[in-house]
C-alpha cells in the first residue's frame, strides 16, 4: 500500500471542507461534514495498518515479540468506532437542526436565511 490511499483519504477531507465552506445550501454542508467525517475515519485506519499485519489476538504459544512484530495497532480502530458512534450523534443533530431551519424559514439557502432573520 502507497502513498496513494492516503492522498485519496486527504483528497476526500478537502472535498469535505470545500463543501462545508463554499456551498450556501444546509444540505449541502451536512454531506460536507459527513464527508470530512469519513475521511478522517479512513486516515486513523491507515495510520494503525500494518502490511501482513494479523489481528492483535494473542494465540497459545506464540510469543510476545512475534505478537509485537506482527500484529496491527488495536487504538485506531477503537478511535474508529467511537468516531463513527459521535459521528451519528452530530448527523443527527445537523438533520434536526436542518428540519427547525426549514419550519421556520421555508428554505435551506443560508443567504436567504440570513436575510429572512433580519
Amino acid at each position: 500500500m502507497g502513498i496513494a490511499v492516503y492522498m485519496l483519504a486527504i483528497a476526500l477531507l478537502l472535498v469535505g471542507l470545500y463543501a462545508v465552506v463554499a456551498k450556501k445550501n444546509i444540505i449541502k454542508i451536512i454531506v460536507g461534514v459527513l464527508i470530512i467525517d469519513y475521511a478522517v475515519n479512513m486516515l486513523l485506519v491507515l495510520v494503525g495498518y500494518r502490511t501482513g499485519g494479523k489481528a492483535p489476538i494473542l494465540s497459545p504459544g506464540q510469543g510476545m515479540e512475534d505478537f509485537r512484530a506482527s500484529a496491527v495497532d488495536p487504538l485506531p480502530q477503537a478511535m474508529v468506532l467511537t468516531s463513527i458512534v459521535i459521528g451519528l450523534g452530530l448527523t443527527a443533530l445537523m438533520v434536526a437542526m436542518a428540519i427547525r431551519l426549514y419550519e421556520k424559514y421555508h428554505t435551506f439557502d443560508m443567504n436567504e436565511i440570513r436575510r429572512l432573520r433580519g
